[in-house]
């Protein structure tokens, strides 16, 4: 796993978010596609240190910088797991949440909060409206794993996936 202080920044992330041939999703089988995983924050560094881990897990990922581009991302890609940060410009994770659910294409998805909101009134707001909670400082071994444990169905090859259209 990558932490905060041991990627040396975003030039080194952007190196190790192209760096080639990623391994598969651990529960992947030949004729599956890679589960999609859409990053939702406002911060940068915490996106792309999101995105960097799990794309070393080999799962397929797609960022938003605000729940406004992440609700047009969610119809794009169709994301099997969002996680989404709470506080946001634009539109709130809340928000975004909620009309995530509420679209027939991305109601689906899986959403892991991940936020620095720490309350147990926005714990259990967010496990009300998603699926997993956890708050930041974040270890980033959670994250891999609530999104490995959301993605766990099998995800079926393109062709024989009924939300695809």
């Amino acid at each position: 796993m990558l932490y905060p202080l041991s990627y040396g920044g975003s030039a080194t992330a952007i190196r190790l978010a192209g760096f080639g041939h990623r391994p598969p999703h651990r529960g992947y089988r030949p004729g599956m596609s890679l589960p999609r995983v859409l990053v939702v924050d406002d911060e940068a560094v915490i996106r792309q240190l999101i995105v960097i881990n799990l794309e070393l897990e080999g799962f397929e990922v797609h960022t938003a910088a605000d729940g406004q581009e992440a609700l047009v991302k969610a119809r794009e890609v169709r994301p099997h797991v969002v996680t989404l940060d709470v506080m946001m410009p634009n539109l709130d994770g809340w928000a975004t949440a909620q009309q995530l659910r509420a679209d027939p294409v991305t109601r689906d998805a899986r959403i892991v909060f991940i936020s620095a909101r720490g309350r147990s009134g926005d714990v259990s707001r967010g496990l009300q409206l998603g699926e997993a909670y956890l708050t930041k400082p974040f270890d980033p071994d959670e994250v891999v794993e609530a999104v490995r444990r959301l993605a766990a169905p099998a995800v079926p090859a393109p062709g024989d996936d009924p939300a695809v259209g």
